[in-house]
């Protein structure tokens, strides 16, 4: 009981997303995960010395990121792990810290870079600039409380989708085209042993998540701001 009062607001949002997960609301956010996914990809390629050559996502809630060089090895596994850590940050940051505004509009300003900087499909374009916009937005014209909430949508629609993925491409249907079977073609192994190890990493990944962010009530109050945007006492 004492957990329901301390966090309703995270089990409303979790049991929303979950009851509207194949309607027109979350839609928006599925796609925003496979962006993270295939800008995983990419940023681990730049990380290992690659470079980017394209991004894209599709209405279809597919994509793909072109990568020239960098470590094959780390680019391929770093999609679905990253896309859960985007989240997973995401919702820390919305439970334990005060900055969700600079966080939101930073996270808004990436998708508009990687838009002017490697997205060329006309769906993936209007995608990224409508989502940064809209993240700029929030940031800079809502109150603080609006941020945190976007922040807490987005970090547990990655916690919820990410898992399920990897075991709908990986293990429920091993012959599919994905990370994990280009991986076992290069590198060894059986398509679902990759899929099972990113799931068990997945899985330890939203229990350090929820371990560490939670803290004994995570329910946003809604109070006043000062002019600087600093939370004040204030009826709720």
């Amino acid at each position: 009981m004492t957990f329901l009062r301390g966090h309703w607001q995270l089990l409303l949002i979790l049991a929303l997303v979950f009851a509207l997960w194949r309607t027109p609301v979350v839609y928006p956010l599925r796609i925003l995960v496979i962006f993270l996914h295939e800008l995983s990809h990419g940023l681990a390629g730049l990380l290992t010395g690659g470079s980017i050559v394209e991004m894209s996502v599709d209405p279809r809630e597919g994509g793909h990121a072109l990568i020239r060089g960098g470590n094959r090895f780390v680019t391929l596994s770093a999609g679905y792990l990253g896309s859960l850590l985007f989240g997973a940050l995401a919702l820390v940051a919305a439970l334990r810290t005060n900055a969700d505004r600079a966080i939101l509009a930073g996270f808004g300003a990436l998708l508009l870079l990687v838009a002017a900087l490697w997205i060329r499909t006309p769906f993936a374009l209007l995608f990224c600039l409508a989502t940064g916009a809209v993240m700029l937005g929030v940031a800079r014209f809502l109150p603080h409380q609006a941020a945190d909430l976007v922040l807490r949508v987005i970090g547990l629609t990655s916690l919820i989708y990410v898992p399920y993925d990897i075991f709908d491409d990986t293990i429920r249907r091993s012959a599919l085209q994905s990370d994990a079977r280009m991986l076992a073609e290069e590198f060894g192994g059986a398509t679902v042993l990759w899929g099972g190890i990113w799931l068990i990493l997945s899985l330890g990944v939203i229990w350090l998540c929820l371990r560490h962010g939670l803290g004994p009530a995570s329910n946003i109050r809604f109070r006043k701001t000062d002019t600087e945007g600093r939370r004040t006492a204030g009826t709720p």
